[in-house]
């Protein structure tokens, strides 16, 4: 909490800054990995310690988190792995990264474009994968299916 709390008057801005409502809790708790990624990077011992306790204490639930998110697909990036963007009735922007084949994926590596600015429902599990950058572990939102509407 020190470390967090040191930088605690910069959280308001913040949330301003990335156009966040306070009362969004999928964007809020994205804001919070933001700013533990950047506790990670600063070293902060005691931000460390406090994560290393929390994931022991999640790791007795091993159940596997499954759903669905439908809105228009916005874009797909291409970095390490492809990300399908999708945007939805909130305007807020939700990313999905493309691991592994899933049924009908063939369409999305011949001609990705022409999905763009569709409707689509994109089934999705969450995984837990380290990234190496931030040097711990994420959960991320893994395609299984996309259908357009």
């Amino acid at each position: 909490m020190d470390c967090f709390g040191k930088q605690a008057a910069l959280l308001i801005p913040l949330t301003q800054e990335r156009k966040v409502e306070i009362t969004d809790q999928t964007a809020m708790r994205q804001l919070g990995m933001d700013i533990g990624k950047n506790l990670l990077n600063q070293n902060c011992e005691s931000f460390l310690k406090l994560s290393m306790a929390l994931v022991k204490s999640d790791s007795s639930d091993d159940a596997e988190l499954s759903s669905a998110s439908t809105g228009v697909l916005k874009r797909i990036d291409t970095k390490d792995f492809n990300y399908f963007i999708l945007t939805g009735s909130d305007n807020k922007e939700k990313s999905f990264i493309w691991l592994r084949q899933f049924p009908g994926s063939e369409k999305y590596i011949s001609n990705p474009k022409a999905f763009i600015g569709k409707s689509v429902t994109i089934d999705w599990k969450e995984i837990e994968v380290f990234i190496p950058a931030a040097k711990s572990y994420f959960k991320l939102k893994e395609v299984t299916g996309i259908t357009v509407k």
